[in-house]
């Protein structure tokens, strides 16, 4: 099967979504298939690349980590029609998601929307960030999906969210994998000499986007409160982004900032290494719609501390694998890491053996094979294209026809952003 994967972030971007794309690419080619990638321009991206069309953006998009990307240049074309996509997998409802659109268009094929993001989190990057672009941000993606043949949820709680936000295309939920042999293999004690931890000392752990959605200032004040009355233990910190200042300070404030260690971003085994630094992770946005790192610690062997929200309730039980924190309240949070760190011989056997049983339900190899499921019964489902002298003609119908919804689409979506509705988004 030939699949396309349109996305904003791809590798190197350090994130959710980027790394999402790249294990199903992973894994697809892995057993078989070809796979085309369209994304932006990043820095530091990978020299050549397989299969990987990349097209010009702006770079570091108003302060973010982001790239935004230009207008898609006429050689991208020319690459789809020696490709041939059987089916055109988008993981963005704006920017490039759109020419996602109107590629499933032109070539008849099925178009599957993932929605990864909670984008309505993501405004504080806009210009003119307000109420009324949250509710546009929301309705866009909601139209969106109500434009694709079949919406993947990386969860079972952001499938809820979207059926009540008006989704009304059929729902998959399919999470992102993790290769858990592969994060299982790792041995903390490099990196653990590199950031001048000292041998045995509990460390708590934090791997990801340093950014503000990632509620990262009330998880520095619930660590560094921890570490006030608990001083032999160390925050490592795997990541890089605007909000490691915010992080500094808080610590700094706290008279605690000798124990805190910054890794910046890190991959490959010096990533699965520093799982293995952890005893705790300890995670507090609210803003995810799967949460692949507490997977990833989990598949290391590590504990979670997380706060109840989208993403982490569909992978903690709380007191069996992890505990999940009802609400942003620091004593709790604080609560809940000494408990975690104070656990039996018995109480922390019984913890590694839930820990084994979720990373088996997130494994890559069966969230592809899932994937792959439904593109194969999407292809079937769509009606072979004519072989007549106006199959042109009928292709350009079809863009034309996509790019009026996607226009109806945004118009909407703003005529119900500004309007005096209300309601919560």
């Amino acid at each position: 099967m030939n699949i396309l994967m349109v996305t904003n972030t791809f590798t190197p971007h350090v994130g959710g979504v980027a790394k999402s794309v790249a294990a199903f690419t992973e894994a697809y080619r892995r057993l078989g298939h070809r796979v085309l990638v369209i994304a932006p321009v990043f820095e530091n991206m990978p020299e050549n690349e397989t299969d990987v069309i990349r097209v010009p953006a702006i770079q570091n998009f108003n302060g973010s980590d982001f790239s935004v990307r230009l207008p898609i240049p006429g050689y991208v074309s020319a690459s789809l029609d020696e490709f041939r996509p059987d089916i055109v997998h988008s993981h963005h409802p704006f920017l490039l998601g759109h020419a996602a659109l109107l590629v499933a268009a032109s070539f008849d094929v099925p178009l599957v929307f993932t929605h990864h993001t909670m984008h309505e989190q993501y405004t504080h990057y806009v210009p003119l960030d307000s109420l009324q672009l949250k509710r546009f941000v929301v309705q866009l993606a909601t139209g969106y999906a109500n434009l694709s043949d079949r919406v993947i949820a990386p969860s079972q709680s952001i499938a809820e969210i979207l059926r009540g936000r008006g989704v009304e295309t059929a729902i998959e939920v399919i999470s992102t994998g993790v290769d858990a042999q592969r994060m299982s293999q790792g041995n903390g004690s490099t990196i653990r000499k590199r950031m001048n931890i000292p041998p045995g000392a509990q460390v708590i752990g934090h791997t990801g986007r340093l950014a503000p959605e990632k509620n990262l200032h009330f998880l520095a004040e619930a660590v560094a409160e921890f570490i006030d009355c608990h001083p032999k233990t160390h925050f490592l910190v795997v990541g890089e982004g605007p909000s490691r200042n915010e992080i500094e300070f808080v610590f700094k404030k706290a008279s605690v900032d000798s124990n805190l260690h910054f890794t910046g971003n890190l991959k490959g085994q010096d990533l699965v290494d520093s799982y293995h630094v952890m005893d705790l992770f300890a995670f507090a946005s609210k803003s995810e719609t799967q949460g692949m790192v507490l997977v990833e610690a989990m598949a290391a062997g590590v504990p979670v501390v997380a706060l109840d929200a989208p993403g982490a309730r569909d992978v903690i039980t709380h007191n069996k694998n992890g505990w999940l924190i009802d609400s942003e309240d620091l004593a709790a949070f604080v609560s809940a890491l000494k408990q975690a760190s104070l656990l039996s011989e018995e109480e922390e056997e019984k913890l590694q053996l839930a820990l084994k049983q979720t990373v088996e339900e997130f494994s890559m190899n069966r969230s592809a094979e899932r994937a792959l499921a439904l593109y194969t019964t999407l292809s079937s489902e769509q009606p072979c294209p004519k072989e007549t002298e106006d199959s042109l003609w009928d292709s350009a119908l079809r863009v034309i026809e996509e790019q009026w919804k996607i226009w109806e689409n945004i118009a909407s979506s703003a005529e119900a952003a500004f309007t005096d509705d209300t309601r919560d988004t």
